[in-house]
């Protein structure tokens, strides 16, 4: 599109999306052992640690290569996948009608349980707010989109657009993790090690709300496991419950409009790995998009930091000895915490860390709004940041003093603690320079 056929959108387009859907066809072959593509299934058969190499290879590419050459083309296929699955999703959920079976306020794990590490406040903000208030959202629309609009007039559109969409997949994700049985949340969600200590209690909230339809025959997660062709219980994090839930949706508005009964219901229960599957790479696309795009934003930031405290040469974007290094550095920050194995401080903490951006966009922009002569307009925003801020910080205080004090007894959650403080540490810092240089903002 720059090089061959310059502007020919819609053509790099039609290429694009047909190799993404055959390399999404041919994978289903990898683990078929008479297909000729399964003599490479060793390729594509990562271990944990090869996949944050992986990983962090191409966050390294993506951060330091201009946005045209990959990150661009790759976010912009992306979207299609991503609007094409949510508008199926929606239609899926139309159709099926599912039973939400998660109550409406779980009592038995208010004060915290194999999911939450606390009380239902202030936790459930940080849980559910990225689909409300992004402030990873504020810093990628002042870093890498202004390289991707055509005119400035786009940016309200596609940012306004952009958090209605995600919204939107904020609801129907919901709305596919509710409609799992409490029982197959529950085990999906807890890892093994802490599943014996709330066995009877996620027993009690199945045999309370995992009620049925009439006529509807619930299958087992051994069942689900064998369907999908792998192992779903203790896969904590969120990414296996929402692809479960995603594939029982399809799956469920596929019998209504197709029937089932014989054969038909064979062929369709043959889709649900391919569903499955398809929803975890849907998946996969937001944390890429978080991965390249927060390692650029992150070495912009970085640079700016040591070109103003090192050397004026390191803010230069465009400088390849001081984008290399900055780059290396953002990239072997979260490697470190991928490989730490701590997920269950990660998570909590990347929910803290958003919302800490979204206080600090919040705060620029009442600077913004009083020192451009619109005072009486500075509640809109303040208000916001007063609430965000005020859970955020409460939940990663609790977090911090729950594993120090837990320290002496386990050194995993020695891991999680030195993770988690880490993370606090560099969202304290980049706050620090991100005040300190808006605050600057002057009266036009």
């Amino acid at each position: 599109m720059y090089r061959i056929r310059k502007g020919k959108v819609l053509e790099a387009s039609i290429i694009g999306g047909l190799l993404t859907l055959g390399a999404v066809y041919l994978g289903g072959f990898i683990d078929t052992p008479e297909h000729w593509l399964n003599t490479y299934k060793d390729l594509f058969d990562l271990r944990e640690g090869q996949i944050t190499i992986a990983m962090a290879i191409y966050g390294f590419l993506a951060s330091i290569l201009p946005v045209w050459i990959l990150l661009c083309p790759r976010d912009y296929l992306s979207s299609f996948l991503k609007i094409g699955t949510v508008i199926l999703l929606v239609i899926g959920v139309i159709l099926a009608q599912p039973i939400l079976h998660t109550p409406a306020l779980n009592w038995t794990f208010i004060t915290g349980g194999p999911t939450v590490p606390g009380n239902i406040f202030p936790f459930v903000f940080i849980t559910i707010m990225c689909g409300a208030i992004s402030g990873f959202h504020s810093l990628v629309s002042s870093g890498t989109t202004p390289k991707m609009i055509n005119k400035e007039k786009d940016a309200r559109t596609i940012g306004y657009g952009a958090m209605l969409i995600e919204g939107l997949v904020a609801i129907v994700a919901l709305i596919a993790a509710c409609s799992l049985p409490t029982s197959h949340y529950y085990q999906m969600n807890t890892s093994w090690k802490a599943l014996p200590q709330y066995q009877q209690q996620i027993a009690q909230i199945a045999h309370d709300h995992d009620t049925p339809r009439p006529g509807e025959v619930q299958v087992t997660l051994a069942q689900r496991e064998a369907q999908i062709g792998e192992t779903l219980q203790g896969r904590t994090g969120g990414a296996v419950t929402l692809a479960v839930g995603m594939a029982q949706i399809f799956d469920d508005a596929a019998k209504r409009i197709l029937g089932s009964g014989g054969e038909t219901l064979k062929k369709i229960e043959s889709l649900i790995p391919y569903w499955y599957h398809f929803a975890i790479m849907f998946e996969a696309l937001f944390i890429l998009t978080t991965i390249d795009t927060g390692t650029r934003v992150g070495r912009f930031l970085l640079q700016e930091t040591l070109g103003k405290w090192v050397h004026p040469k390191l803010a230069q974007t465009n400088w390849w000895p001081g984008a290399i290094l900055t780059t290396a550095l953002m990239v072997g920050g979260w490697s470190y915490f991928i490989s730490s194995r701590s997920m269950d401080a990660i998570w909590p903490m990347f929910g803290i860390a958003n919302q800490m951006l979204a206080v600090i966009a919040l705060s620029v922009a009442t600077v913004v709004i009083v020192k451009s002569g619109r005072a009486k307009y500075a509640w809109v925003t303040l208000l916001p940041m007063f609430v965000v801020a005020t859970t955020t910080t409460s939940a990663a205080v609790i977090m911090l003093i729950r594993y120090f004090r837990e320290i002496s007894a386990n050194t995993h959650v020695l891991n999680n603690a030195v993770s988690a403080f880490l993370i606090l540490v560099i969202v304290v810092c980049t706050a620090t320079v991100l005040t300190t240089s808006y605050l600057r903002v002057r009266r036009p």
